[in-house]
Order: structure tokens, then sequence, then C-alpha cells
């Protein structure tokens, strides 16, 4: 079985940010969800559990960082083609979200955008052909 990645993200309002992650393509995974959290779907390896900050607390007893003000991560979801990443970013601002708060990555191998959801956490997307990629590429400079 491949590894499952399972983001944790705190939410202000849990019907908005499940809203805004469907309409991103995301789907809720009823079998997890309630009304403290929402279980939603990338693929089969990529899950991002929003929860309420009351629900957050359980895992933790740091402060919950405001991501609109702080930044702790930033995530990355791959596209299958620059149509694709443009069209996420689209949907997510057209959702409430923020289009490219960070510059975007264009580069011939590589392409990039990113999105910030309305709880302000951080997303890039970004398209990748690996066969026109650098083969020892200078990661500084990508």
């Amino acid at each position: 079985m491949p590894r499952m990645i399972f983001l944790n993200l705190p939410v202000t309002d849990l019907k908005r940010a499940t809203a805004f992650y469907e309409a991103i393509g995301a789907t809720r995974n009823p079998q997890f969800s309630d009304d403290t959290a929402s279980c939603m779907v990338f693929s089969e390896t990529i899950y991002a559990m929003l929860t309420t900050h009351d629900k957050f607390r359980q895992f933790t007893p740091k402060p919950i960082a405001d991501a609109k003000t702080s930044n702790q991560a930033l995530f990355c979801l791959s596209a299958d083609s620059r149509n694709e990443v443009d069209d996420i970013v689209d949907r997510a601002e057209a959702a409430g979200g923020v289009a490219d708060p960070s510059p975007k990555d264009e580069y011939s191998f590589m392409y990039g955008r990113s999105f910030e959801d309305p709880d302000g956490h951080m997303w890039g997307v970004n398209w990748l052909d690996m066969a026109a990629a650098p083969k020892q590429p200078d990661m500084a400079n990508a």
C-alpha cells in the first residue's frame, strides 16, 4: 500500500472551508466527517482534514497560528498540465480564495501558481515535465 498523507488544517468556518475545497476538486468523505471535521479527499493518497479550532486543539497543546498573518507550512499539489494549474487556481479564487499570493513559477519544464484558502493556508499547484527537467538542477534558481 502506498504511503498516504493527511493534512490537518484548523478552519474558522467548517461549512465554508468544505465548500471551498469541494470547489477546487476535493471530495468530502462522509465516513470521516462530522460537525467538527471534514475529510477532504484529493486522491487515494492525499487527504486534508479540515477541523474546527476546538477539534484541532484536541491534537496539540500549542496555540493555533493565524494563517492569514503567519505561515508555518506551504502545501503543494501536482497537476497534469499547465491548464490544470490555471484551472485549479481560478476555481480557488472563484470559491473565495486569493489567487497568486506568491510569484508564479515559470520555466521550460515547470509551471506553478499558488492560492490561499479562506483561512489563509497557502497552497501551490505545479505542473512538471520530468522529461524536460534538468538532470541536476540548480534548485536555488528553480
